[in-house]
Parts: structure tokens; C-alpha cells; sequence
């Protein structure tokens, strides 16, 4: 008795091996851009409060020593508002752009349980790009919006540090949220 072997247009998955996509290093989840909008909104919201506050600070307590004309309260408020407000177009754009470049490289990604892994050499890196990127940004507009370059680097570079540990625990947080990402296979 001779058997016959059917082929397959598709041939069955393999559950386990190498050419499993979940065990494959190969394999990379894909990051839909409504992630992207999502984690932005989510960061410039928390980033707009602490430029806010943090130019308030420096211009009302540091302008005056860095040269900085002194002005009322009001005033003061109102110019870290300018600043603030401005960040939120500038900041959405930049910070959309830098999620959709990392979503593109999968350096400290990896697939646990069939859940989407990233390590925190990654997360430290995307920080740190992305405060280069966001710094340049606030110094610029505080010095369109103070005129004075001390306050305006003095905004920029206390907000570094405040900054860079807030950006650290969104990260953290972002990566325990599954919303926007589609595993293949």
C-alpha cells in the first residue's frame, strides 16, 4: 500500500524551536502609533506641569540674580505659562517622533511569556536622547519668551533632573501597559 503526501499552501506552525516567532530573538512586536500618542499625551502632561512650576521658580527666584528684570508675580506666572503652553505643540511633535524612531529598533527588546520585554539599559537610553532632544527645546523657548539667556539655560538645566527622573517612571509605567501593542504570530 503506497500513502500519498499532501502538501500544504501553508504548512502548520511549529509550538516550540527556533522557528517559533514568540522564541525567535528575530521576532519584534509591532508598536501601533496609537502608543505613541498615547504615551505623548500622557508625557506632556506630566512635563507641562513641571516646566510650568519650574520656570515660575527660576524666573520669580533666579531672574532677578541672572540679570533678569524683575517683574510681578503675575507677570511671572504668565510668562512660565507662554513657555509651558508653547511646549505643548513643540514637545507633542518631538516627542512623537523620538517614540516612533525607538519603535523602529529592537536594542533591549525581548519576548517573555508572550509578553513585550524592554530592558533598562533601553529605557535609561531613550532618557537620555530624549532630554537632549526636549532641553534644547525648553532653553530655546524660555529665551524667546524671558530674553535672558542665564534664565533661560537655568530652566533648561535644573529641568534635567527633574525630568529625567519623572521620564524614567512614565517609561517604567509604559512598559507594564500592553495598549498599542500587536504580537504577530
Amino acid at each position: 500500500m503506497q500513502e500519498s503526501i499532501v502538501m500544504r499552501d501553508h504548512p502548520e506552525k511549529p509550538i516550540f524551536g527556533p522557528e517559533d516567532a514568540i522564541r525567535d530573538p528575530a521576532y519584534s512586536p509591532t508598536i501601533k502609533p496609537s502608543r505613541s500618542i498615547a504615551k505623548a499625551v500622557s508625557w506632556r502632561v506630566v512635563g507641562t506641569v513641571d516646566t510650568l512650576l519650574l520656570s515660575w521658580a527660576v524666573i520669580t527666584y533666579l531672574g532677578p540674580i541672572l540679570g533678569r528684570t524683575a517683574e510681578s508675580g503675575g507677570d511671572n506666572v504668565k510668562t512660565a505659562g507662554y513657555i509651558a503652553l508653547t511646549e505643548v505643540g513643540t514637545k507633542l511633535v518631538l516627542f512623537f517622533s523620538h517614540e516612533r524612531a525607538w519603535a523602529r529598533a529592537n536594542w533591549g527588546v525581548r519576548i517573555e511569556e508572550g509578553n513585550r520585554v524592554e530592558s533598562h539599559a533601553r529605557t535609561a537610553t531613550k532618557t537620555a536622547t530624549w532630554r537632549s532632544i526636549a532641553s534644547t527645546d525648553t532653553v530655546v523657548l524660555a529665551l524667546i519668551f524671558t530674553g535672558n539667556i542665564g534664565t533661560a539655560i537655568s530652566i533648561g538645566g535644573i529641568e534635567i533632573f527633574t525630568k529625567l527622573f519623572l521620564y524614567f517612571l512614565h517609561e517604567r509605567a509604559w512598559v507594564r501597559i500592553r495598549f498599542g501593542i500587536e504580537l504577530q504570530g
